[in-house]
């Protein structure tokens, strides 16, 4: 049987202990604070992050791997195994995506990059689809084709909790973010494929939470209805640096909203966190891509 390895990136917010935990490889992406260097999770904490930008005069960069760092990866990988998948961030969101499929080409069919259009906790439930192909033998070929046939079979919706952070990335201007937050209004940002636009504005937390599930039970009873009646859908919840009591009362939120289905979660990637600040909730879900035999 062909021995076939997965990999991904840590916008995924599969963390290194998981990976080792699943038998996987992360790549982590390279951030610049003040012009200094740091490697989400290797030098730099999810808390240690924030903490830094909550300084209104820091300076944020986020950067895709260079060439290199993901061949060096790569290399390393196929010492042990026949081929890898790697499941980069969607390549509407980054050219991250692109370059791995430029530097695949020089592997001879043996890496198969993934367009999927998947970040945080989407592109996360991707990487676990591919792991269970993968254990039943299934080619990567193979699983790069479902899972990019289901490129468009998942939503996320976040809340923004200060527009602070949208402001210093230019997606805002700075009278309108002061506006926001006088008025406690928190803008509701959806990814759809490849595309990350504002869809709602609601008045305090409590009413962006319920925004949040009313428009995944939307999604749930049009788009998605043939998925969810398949019972091919998974439900995911994500949030940017609150407290384990804030993120499992959301999680609960959602669970009693979306009775019989089992959610998991993790904190949004820092690549994303870096635009849109701490202190925000997030609702996904994704179709659970499978290769039947």
């Amino acid at each position: 049987m062909i021995k076939t390895a997965i990999a991904t990136d840590s916008n995924s917010g599969i963390t290194q202990k998981q990976a080792k935990k699943w038998g996987i490889f992360v790549l982590p992406m390279t951030f610049f604070v003040n012009d200094q260097q740091y490697f989400e999770e290797l030098d730099i904490s999810q808390e240690q992050f924030y903490e830094m930008i909550a300084n209104k005069k820091t300076v944020v960069a986020t950067s895709q791997p260079s060439p290199d760092e993901l061949t060096t990866l790569w290399k390393r990988i196929l010492k042990d195994y026949d081929e890898l998948v790697y499941v980069p961030m969607s390549s509407g969101l980054s050219n991250s995506c692109t370059t791995a499929m430029l530097m695949a080409k020089e592997f001879n069919g043996r890496v198969h990059v993934v367009n999927n259009q998947r970040i945080s906790v989407t592109q996360y439930q991707s990487v676990i689809d591919a792991v269970h192909m993968a254990e039943k033998g299934i080619p990567g070929i193979k699983i790069k084709e479902v899972l990019e046939k289901d490129r468009f079979d998942s939503s996320i919706y976040i809340m923004v909790n200060d527009l602070a952070y949208l402001k210093r990335g230019g997606r805002v201007t700075p009278a309108g973010a002061l506006l926001a937050n006088v008025m406690n209004l928190k803008p509701v940002l959806q990814i759809q494929g490849e595309k990350l636009d504002a869809c709602a504005k609601c008045r305090g937390v409590k009413s962006a939470k319920l925004k949040l599930l009313e428009m995944m039970h939307k999604d749930f009873e049009t788009r998605f209805k043939d998925i969810v009646d398949s019972d091919k859908m998974s439900l995911l919840f994500s949030y940017s640096n609150v407290s384990r009591q804030e993120a499992d009362k959301w999680k609960k939120e959602i669970e009693s909203s979306f009775p019989g289905f089992k959610v998991d979660g993790a904190p949004l990637s820092l690549s994303i966190g870096c635009h849109i600040g701490p202190g925000s909730f997030a609702i996904a879900c994704s179709k659970r891509s499978s290769y039947d035999i």
